[in-house]
């Protein structure tokens, strides 16, 4: 296992040399001190662990790497990521995996706003809380939210999925809660134990598109 000493490495020499890792490699990084844009671009199966607070766009556009922050994440934590696992065991500000096309998020604690905006594939788990206009024309994959959810959750969502453990504050437009078949109990039962959150499947509700506003119709023009 290599160790990257951030007091000692600059933010350029640390996303190059795990770029241009060898799959399997591990890696341990200190000292991050909420420095930005840590662990962007990876692209081979490595390991990465963080200690220490991040600042914004950490594990962006990941591929295949699995990354575990251990502490606090800034804004824009995983976006566009494209595969692999990233994992923070503290909170994350706003728009975390943002137009995130793939591979697993889990946040331990709680998640600010715009958690999972116009995701299109990832998977999300958030232990804690999330904030409002959370998943906002997301598209597709799923966003699980083990305690309560804020304003507008799901604001002209597509096919996205959304369980929601605790309460919801108010549903954006076109959203609504919908109904939680085997299959969906199936699906969350696998993320809830991907992402190691021992909480019911029955505590959950699911949440999805009305599909009112796929094509416009002059009725509902004060919807758009």
């Amino acid at each position: 296992m290599s160790t990257i000493d951030l007091n000692k490495s600059s933010i350029r020499e640390l996303n190059e040399k795990l770029q241009n890792s060898s799959p399997g490699d591990k890696f341990t990084v200190n000292n991050t001190v909420g420095k930005h844009a840590l662990s962007v671009g990876l692209t081979k199966n490595i390991n990465v662990e963080i200690n220490g607070h991040v600042g914004y766009y950490c594990a962006g556009m990941n591929q295949e790497a699995l990354i575990k922050i251990n502490g606090n994440a800034g804004p824009g934590l995983a976006e566009n990521m494209m595969s692999g696992e990233v994992r923070v065991t503290g909170n994350a500000s706003q728009y975390a995996a943002a137009t995130a096309h793939g591979g697993l998020l889990v946040i331990e604690g709680d998640a600010s706003s715009r958690c999972g905006i116009s995701m299109k594939g990832v998977n999300i788990v958030v232990g804690g809380n999330i904030g409002h206009m959370s998943a906002f024309m997301a598209q597709s994959g799923c966003l699980v939210v083990c305690g309560d959810a804020g304003d507008a959750l799901g604001d002209s969502v597509y096919e996205a999925k959304i369980y929601v453990r605790g309460k919801v504050k108010s549903l954006g437009t076109d959203c609504i809660e919908k109904e939680m078949r085997d299959e969906h109990k199936q699906e969350l039962t696998e993320l809830l134990k991907q992402s190691n959150m021992g909480y019911k499947v029955e505590d959950f509700r699911r949440y999805g598109s009305a599909r009112k506003l796929y094509n416009f119709d002059i009725d509902q023009v004060d919807e758009y």
